[in-house]
């Protein structure tokens, strides 16, 4: 499959020096929000073909501060899925994007580590965070930007599931965007960039929130220091949710930390949260 029936780099080629102004100015961070984003065919086929909760294999990203499924074995990913990933990983499109935020020499990451497909059933959410700052297999690899791709045909407000993007000392959300069908968002991934859905999800029996997720990188010629995603409790969390989350992260960090160390992946994990949920 190629490019033009993907992304149309004519079409936003043309609007960079709008786009690139619009980035470096957004609030709460860098961020830019662009509908229409693919092929509006392609996207309709990856949304009606996207996997069903139950088929395959999924990662089970499911604790006290995310209840969410992944997939990035490339395996299990169906083809539309795959192009749509190639096209965003490829070099091209990764020259535009270094273009847009002004961070050269961008990376991206065919290992999908953390990222591929994601999918968040009736009553999930993702606790407002900042992302791990370092690829942990790639030690000199620096995580810069997330691009996130909804395939959400019909999706309601009255849904959810927004992602919301907070201010830097976390006092409040300052925006918030509906995962609406063929909406791209892109943003910095820096150490105070606090974004999320933490509100659960309202969606019909059977309706998911789907997304791909692809993150990019820089090499530094010094090892980045490694942190894993941190999440934050809400102003409004209670005294026991805000403890929760607090012990939550440190059983995170250990499992950032053994990952880094001993090469773990994220499927032993899952098979162990898939064992104790039954």
């Amino acid at each position: 499959m190629s490019d033009v029936h993907v992304f149309d780099y004519e079409k936003w080629t043309a609007r960079l020096p709008m786009l690139k102004a619009q980035y470096a100015s957004a609030r709460p961070f860098a961020h830019i929000v662009l509908d229409d984003f693919i092929s509006t065919d392609l996207a309709k086929e990856a949304h009606e073909r996207f996997p069903k909760p139950d088929s395959g294999e999924w990662i089970q990203y499911k604790h006290i501060n995310e209840q969410k499924l992944g997939k990035r074995d490339r395996a299990t990913i169906p083809d539309v899925h795959l192009a749509i990933i190639d096209e965003l990983n490829s070099r091209r499109f990764v020259e535009w994007l270094s273009e847009l935020t002004g961070i050269k020499n961008l990376i991206a990451d065919p290992s999908l580590e953390g990222g591929g497909l994601h999918q968040t059933e009736r009553g999930g959410f993702l606790n407002i965070h900042t992302d791990f700052t370092s690829h942990q297999h790639q030690k000199n690899w620096a995580r810069r930007v997330n691009v996130l791709l909804y395939l959400n045909e019909h999706w309601q407000e009255t849904y959810g599931g927004h992602l919301e993007l907070w201010e830097r000392d976390i006092s409040r959300c300052a925006k918030k965007i509906l995962p609406t069908f063929n909406r791209c968002v892109i943003f910095n991934t820096d150490s105070d960039s606090y974004h999320g859905h933490p509100h659960p999800l309202n969606t019909p029996e059977g309706e998911t929130r789907k997304s791909i997720a692809l993150y990019y990188f820089t090499e530094e010629t010094s090892i980045p220091k490694a942190r894993a995603t941190d999440y934050r409790p809400l102003p409004q969390d209670s005294t026991a949710k805000r403890l929760a989350i607090f012990f939550d992260n440190v059983a995170l960090r250990a499992y950032d930390f053994l990952k880094r160390r001993l090469g773990f992946d994220d499927k032993l994990i899952s098979n162990i949260l898939k064992s104790l949920s039954k």
